[in-house]
């Protein structure tokens, strides 16, 4: 499934939304276009490894440089896809400041919560799923009947239908879920893909949303 947009009317411009997706599109074309790939990689991303028994306190700054980096173009673009669909409507009621702050906390609790499933994986994890994972769990809250726009593939053909948000982002979760438990009896993660990143992001988000609605009424 693959959203088009929510039918949940912006009251203002996503100001933050767009500042993070430029960001996120800077550095991605830095990274790819680079010399320095590999390093960046093995600088920048999250390796579980490193923050439980590594003995520099720069690797703690990985939980927050890996959610600015994609390992290709697909990775890149379904990842701003998510967060321009769902980003814009939650950050109407976050305000601009709160939303970048909810994006990068939600993305900070996916990180440690995949390294804690994996503690000794030594591979790099990059992307910003986890963050927008916690995207999701806001735009289920705030909005969970809102209508998505969704295109289905079936085979050759390709239907666009509109979805409650609590069946797409439950379909999406229950996805996440699977596969992730999945992982933990495998021998590897053969996909590379960090499943508990993104149920980690979701739960954080779920967690957290309350205290940010909290504090955005209080200093109204």
């Amino acid at each position: 499934m693959i959203p088009l947009r929510g039918e949940v009317p912006s009251k203002r411009f996503p100001v933050s939304a767009v500042l993070l997706i430029a960001l996120n599109g800077v550095i991605f074309f830095y990274q790819h276009t680079s010399l320095n790939y590999e390093y960046l990689r093995d600088v920048l991303a999250l390796i579980p490894v490193k923050i439980f028994f590594g003995r520099d306190p720069k690797f703690y700054l990985t939980l927050l440089t890996y959610m600015f980096l994609h390992a290709g173009w697909l990775h890149f673009v379904s990842n701003m896809l998510y967060l321009w669909v769902f980003g814009n409507s939650v950050e109407d009621i976050l305000g601009h400041m709160g939303f970048i702050y909810f994006y990068l906390l939600s993305g900070i609790g996916a990180g440690l919560i995949h390294a804690v499933m994996n503690p000794a994986s030594a591979m790099p994890t990059i992307g910003a799923s986890g963050a927008i994972s916690g995207i999701l769990a806001a735009y289920l809250l705030l909005y969970p009947a809102a209508k998505i726009v969704t295109l289905i593939p079936l085979f050759i053909f390709w239907q666009v239908v509109k979805i409650p948000a609590y069946v797409f982002i439950g379909l999406w979760f229950m996805f996440q879920f699977f596969y992730g438990f999945s992982s933990l009896s495998a021998e590897s993660n053969i996909s590379g893909v960090a499943w508990f990143a993104h149920l980690g992001g979701f739960i954080v988000g779920i967690l957290i949303l309350p205290v940010f609605i909290f504090i955005k009424r209080i200093t109204r």
